[in-house]
């Protein structure tokens, strides 16, 4: 319970990801040691080698050296760069694959994660149907405007208050029926030139616009979840009576290096959907 006697669950359904800052790139590895300290005098990382070896995958992941979609190398030809065993980096690639930075495909290799696959809309869309199968939602922009971060906004985004944010409204439909309300808050620094045009223009998820057009991979989000019940302003935007039930999403995305690049505080209509989890 929180102060106001509302109901809290609060989850973490994606795993992190933060590359060790004392990883160095494959240059500084030797076959006897993995990976060396630099010469600036930073102590040496003690975590087990595969971790080590993972850690520099994702720094290239990070820094676009494979982008979305692409096939990175083979286990062979990172074993030899890094100077470390096949099963190191297979290990290495078995928890970045866990993790949904990289896809196996049997028989072609192991290719970066991209937000344009379909497995991959539903890591962050959580919302499914009481029967039938998961689908992709229609979208209707509501709103897109620049604005000034307010000081809540600014400190889940890790920026300063009253820096330039993106805001976006949208009204997400299944079937025709308006389920989710979304507000969606960026920084303005990365999404330059996001307009509702834009927005309106691109069929695919948002994601995937974010991944193509502004070099931001989302690869984990927190999430709060609290009940509340629909205001006038709500009631309207959904098409549902004042004081229906909904469950009130708040989520803070992240891309590498746990980087926080969007909070969406959404609004979701559970007469005909649930909100699925898996833990593990």
């Amino acid at each position: 319970m929180d102060d106001a006697g509302v109901f809290v669950v609060k989850l973490q359904p994606m795993t992190s990801i933060t590359p060790n800052a004392n990883l160095y790139p494959a240059s500084t590895m030797s076959s006897s040691s993995g990976v060396a300290a630099s010469a600036a005098g930073v102590s040496p990382t003690f975590s087990p080698l595969y971790q080590q070896i993972k850690s520099l995958i994702t720094q290239s992941l990070q820094s676009g050296e494979w982008k979305p979609g692409e096939l990175i190398p083979s286990e062979i030809e990172l074993a030899a760069r890094f100077k470390v065993s096949q099963g190191t980096v297979r290990k290495a690639i078995d928890e970045l694959s866990a993790e949904n930075l990289v896809v196996r495909r049997q028989g072609k290799g192991t290719f970066v994660a991209t937000h344009h696959e379909a497995r991959a809309q539903f890591r962050f869309l959580r919302l499914a149907p009481d029967e039938g199968v998961p689908h992709y939602p229609e979208n209707r922009i509501i709103e897109v405007r620049r604005l000034r971060a307010p000081a809540e906004v600014a400190r889940l985004l890790e920026i300063k208050s009253g820096d330039s944010v993106v805001f976006i409204r949208r009204v997400q439909s299944f079937s025709g029926v308006p389920t989710i309300l979304d507000d969606l808050w960026l920084p303005g620094s990365i999404f330059k030139g996001l307009t509702a045009e834009r927005l309106n223009e691109y069929k695919g998820p948002m994601y995937g616009l974010f991944e193509t057009e502004f070099g931001t991979h989302m690869i984990r989000a927190s999430e709060q979840i609290r009940a509340i019940c629909a205001d006038e302003t709500v009631a309207q935007l959904l098409q549902i009576e004042k004081g229906t039930p909904l469950l009130n999403v708040e989520r803070v995305s992240f891309t590498y290096g746990d980087k926080p690049v969007e909070l969406r505080r959404g609004l979701y209509l559970t007469s005909q959907h649930h909100y699925r989890n898996e833990l593990s």
